[in-house]
């Protein structure tokens, strides 16, 4: 099939300042009408969801991906996230920062729409209708290229989602789909800077590199993890069980789930055989570095292997863990500032001064005391289904809901003033 990535371009470009004009009632009816129409085609949708995991499977691909891919039991969740961003506040047109300089000036600042937001990932055909249900309640066009592994699901999906829009005052051509599998389209989408305004990667480290040192428009990147816990001496030893087990377990092949436990010294011959234990009845493997593999003197003999010198590099995605043995707090956080990605990292601690300097010095997008890293997560963190958890600096970082797919105008109201 032969894509015009231009003519894509040009639509959603043209479709933005239509969409963006639109008030929060014609927006919401839009997106009432994406539901109900996700739910009345569920059985088409599925279908076309099989061919990929059955395509998916043929090829070999690893079990972690597999999941992400598989729609099956998941899609009434992703129907109602999309009916639980209706009733979130509409961000745009909100005046904040209102004030009256000394000349009587009055201004603020009003958000507004970004314009065409491109985003590129891989095996997740949910993220096809998180992008368009945020992107269309926060006023943007948006221009889709999901993976090779979901071409049937993304392709039925914006086409039920585009159908749906008929009845509504949203133009259908606010959602694109660059509908081909050629790798070779990404770099033609980096170059449309013309038409798109941010681009957001969604997918492994590999992706992002590309999208950085091929981007001729601004690139807004996340979603690598490389996530860690850090157990100190004062910390609850059950309740730290609890959270590393459920960062690890809980959906292995998401972002912000356990990549690392880094254990204090003081309890590490006491505690690290009782997490291989712990997580040995959820089928966790784990990679060890030499102190750790000392202070399990033998624990876990079969589950546990010598940590390799790129492990605590890794973002497993699967059910794999890396432990460690640290002296100090300072020790974990440069461990953690050294080999993290910024994503989501934990202390389990009762000392609330090394809490305090924990979430200080820990340079990622979210922070945790005592609670899993699972939560780093829009519609955990009361946002909405996200559209991605940034782990850059600018703009935007951490879960990406609403507010974070709005940039700003000054608004400026005199009565005559003139500069002198």
């Amino acid at each position: 099939m032969s894509i015009d990535l231009q003519a894509l371009g040009r639509s959603a470009k043209k479709a933005a300042p239509g969409l963006a004009r639109l008030n929060t009632q014609q927006r919401n009816d839009a997106l009432h009408a994406i539901a109900d129409a996700l739910e009345a085609h569920t059985d088409e949708i599925l279908a076309a969801n099989a061919k990929d995991v059955e395509a998916a499977r043929a090829k070999g691909l690893n079990a972690a991906l597999i999941d992400r891919l598989n729609l099956q039991g998941r899609l009434p969740g992703i129907i109602a996230d999309v009916r639980k961003v209706v009733p979130l506040p509409d961000p745009i047109g909100c005046d904040f920062d209102q004030r009256v300089l000394d000349n009587g000036l009055k201004i603020a600042r009003r958000k507004t729409p970004i314009g065409v937001i491109g985003v590129i990932y891989e095996a997740r055909p949910n993220v096809t209708v998180d992008v368009v249900t945020l992107c269309m309640k926060s006023g943007n066009a948006v221009l889709l290229r999901g993976g090779s592994e979901t071409i049937h699901s993304n392709t039925v999906l914006v086409r039920i989602m585009k159908a749906a829009l008929a009845d509504t005052d949203v133009p259908a051509d606010a959602i694109q789909l660059i509908e081909s599998t050629d790798r070779d389209l990404i770099l033609g989408m980096l170059r449309l800077y013309e038409y798109v305004d941010m681009i957001i990667p969604r997918g492994g480290a590999a992706l992002h590199k590309l999208c950085r040192e091929n981007s001729m428009i601004p690139v807004i990147t996340g979603g690598v993890g490389v996530c860690h816990v850090y157990v100190d001496e004062t910390g609850d030893q059950d309740s730290a069980l609890n959270i590393i087990y459920n960062a690890k377990t809980s959906r292995p092949s998401v972002c912000n789930s356990l990549d690392t436990v880094l254990v204090n010294e003081k309890i590490a011959a006491e505690f690290l055989p009782r997490v291989v234990e712990h997580l040995a009845t959820g089928g966790v493997g784990f990679r060890a570095e030499p102190r750790a593999l000392g202070a399990l003197n033998g624990a876990g003999d079969g589950l546990v292997q010598p940590a390799g010198p790129e492990d605590f590099d890794t973002e497993w995605m699967s059910l794999v863990l890396g432990l460690k043995v640290v002296d100090s707090l300072d020790e974990a956080i440069e461990h953690i500032n050294t080999h993290s990605q910024n994503h989501s990292d934990c202390i389990v601690t009762h000392n609330m001064a090394d809490a305090e300097r924990f979430l200080n010095e820990v340079d990622s997008s979210a922070v945790f005391v005592n609670a899993s890293t699972r939560f780093n997560d829009g519609g955990q963190l009361g946002l909405g289904a996200e559209i991605a958890v940034s782990t850059q600096k600018l703009h935007a970082r951490g879960p990406m809901g609403l507010d974070e797919l709005t940039t700003y105008k000054w608004v400026i109201v005199g009565d005559g003033q003139i500069r002198v």
